[in-house]
């Protein structure tokens, strides 16, 4: 490791990491909104074609294999909505700490 003058660890953070923060954050999101979009679609074809069965065992079956399906939709959807939100804030914050100068706290 050697010491680079211009990367401080009291230096304001960098441009670069500013962007990498936002369009990371637009890719999260636009990555929640289409799981979300694709679990509406799943929903709503589940809903549109009922199952046509006597046997309540395949009754039972199908209703958990549906309800897992689109609770993955959403898992993945709202995994991928927070983690946006998480780093739209990262940004956010880093932006703040180079307009005022304070010091970053990351570590390369």
């Amino acid at each position: 490791m050697t010491d680079d003058p211009t990367s401080s660890p009291l230096a304001p953070p960098a441009t670069g990491k500013i962007l990498q923060c936002f369009s990371g954050s637009f890719v999260a999101g636009t990555i929640a909104m289409l799981a979300y979009r694709m679990m509406l679609s799943i929903a709503a074809n589940f809903a549109a074609r009922p199952v046509l069965t006597d046997n309540p065992a395949v009754a039972n079956i199908s209703s958990a294999v549906r309800t897992l399906v689109v609770g993955m939709a959403a898992l993945g959807a709202g995994i991928f909505g927070l983690a946006a939100l998480g780093i739209f804030l990262l940004g956010v914050q880093l932006l703040f700490q180079r307009l005022t100068g304070r010091p970053s706290t990351l570590r390369d």
